[in-house]
Formats: structure tokens, sequence, C-alpha cells
């Protein structure tokens, strides 16, 4: 595991993952929750991602042949972690634009869906922060391919190991995580 991975992995743990008893966004119940944001909003955890999170995209970018121009997802969760992987890349000498997909469309100004660096005909790729039903990855891969995209894969932070992988990618789009549940649970002290 780099460096990175490491120092990311043990900040997730220090600052987003609580055992416990809690009710899921999904209604589902869980011993289990990760609140990301807690690191992909810390300065030293958005560095790590940015250097982790480059590093597996541009894995799963070669291993798949393809040559995504930009990164993005559902807001808000997955802002912060595409901006990271983003700054991640040009930090290394790549270029990988951002972007953000709003809930709805502006009803005012240009009317957009999707925010930042995207147009009609881009590969990109999709983030999310944690993924449990897959629902927030795959309205965000139906939002990108309506405006005209394609999705070359989804990258998430946090794969809890509760179905979300097999949803996403039974649309046709392969998913990388940072982390599964079973890697975090490794290091449970």
């Amino acid at each position: 595991m780099s460096d990175a991975r490491n120092a990311l992995l043990a900040i997730l743990r220090r600052k987003s993952v609580i055992y416990g008893d809690f009710t899921l966004a999904s209604g589902k119940k869980s011993d289990f929750y990760c609140d990301a944001r807690m690191t992909t909003l810390d300065p030293q955890g958005a560095i790590a991602l940015g250097e982790a999170g480059w590093e597996l995209v541009r894995e799963a970018a070669q291993k798949l042949g393809v040559n995504p121009v930009a990164i993005g997802g559902l807001t808000m969760g997955a802002d912060p972690v595409a901006l990271a992987i983003g700054i991640g890349a040009a930090l290394s000498g790549a270029e990988l634009q951002v972007f953000s997909i709003r809930k709805q469309a502006k009803s005012h100004g240009r009317g957009r869906l999707i925010e930042g660096n995207f147009k009609s005909g881009d590969t990109v790729v999709i983030v999310d922060d944690t993924v449990t039903t897959g629902g927030s990855t795959l309205e965000a891969i139906e939002k990108v391919r309506a405006e005209g995209g394609t999705v070359a894969f989804a990258v998430v932070v946090v794969d809890r190991g509760e179905g979300g992988r097999e949803a996403i990618e039974g649309s046709g789009v392969p998913v990388v995580a940072l982390f599964t549940r079973a890697e975090i649970d490794a290091t449970k002290v």
C-alpha cells in the first residue's frame, strides 16, 4: 500500500469511521458509519486522497484502455473527492478536469445540470465518497449519459460491500474502490 493510501486510511479511521447503531440514507440499519466528508474536507485528508485517488484513476484507466478527460459526481459528497483527485493529477503533471453534477438543473443563468469542466462527448470518471446501494453514483452516471458524456468507470473512496458496486457494474460501469469495509475493519482497534 502506498504511503498516501496508508495516510488516507489512517485519517478515515480517525475522523470518519464510527461503529454503533445507525440508520443509513437507504433506510437500512448498520453497525458501521462512514462520514467520509470529515476526511475529504480535511486538508491532510484531501492531500492523501488526491495522491492515492489519482494513482487509482491512472491504474484503472490504463487497465481499461480509456483516457478520461474529467472527473466528477453528484454534489456534495463527490465534490471534494473529484477536486482532490484532479489536483493530484495536476501535481503529477497530468490533466484531469473536474465537474460537479447538480441534483436539479439551475433555474437561472445557463440552466446547467453539470457545472464546471464537462461537455458533451467527454469520457469521464464518476466519483463518490461512500457507496452502499449505489443510488447516488447511478444517478450521476445517468445524468452524465443524458448530457452526452461517456462514463469510463467509477471510483469510490469506501465500498461498504452492501451491493452498491454490483448495482453500478450492472449498469455497465466498472467500479474501483480505494477501500472496502473489510479493509477498514481490518484496522479496527
